[in-house]
C-alpha cells in the first residue's frame, strides 16, 4: 500500500548547477536548475523506496532531522 511522506530537500549551488540532498535517507542528486535538482532528487528517493528492501530502508532512514542556522566566528 502506497502512502506519501514528507522529507527534507537541501539544495545548494555547485558550479554551474545545483546539488540536492535528502538527509533522511542520505540520497543526493543534481540538476541544472533548482527545480530540476529537486525533481531529480524526488525521483531518486522514490526509486530508492521502490527498489530497496525493508532492512536497507530501516538502516538508512533517519526519523529526526533538524535544519537550523549557526552563527560562528570566522577569521
Amino acid at each position: 500500500m502506497k502512502h506519501t511522506q514528507q522529507l527534507t530537500a537541501i539544495i545548494e549551488r555547485e558550479g554551474d548547477g545545483y546539488v540536492s540532498l535528502c538527509p533522511e535517507v542520505d540520497i543526493a542528486s543534481q540538476g541544472d536548475t533548482i527545480e530540476s535538482a529537486r525533481k531529480n532528487l524526488q525521483e531518486a528517493v522514490e526509486l530508492f523506496f521502490e527498489t530497496a528492501d525493508r532492512s536497507e530502508i530501516e538502516r538508512r532512514q533517519h526519523s529526526e532531522i533538524f535544519v537550523t542556522r549557526l552563527e560562528v566566528e570566522v577569521g
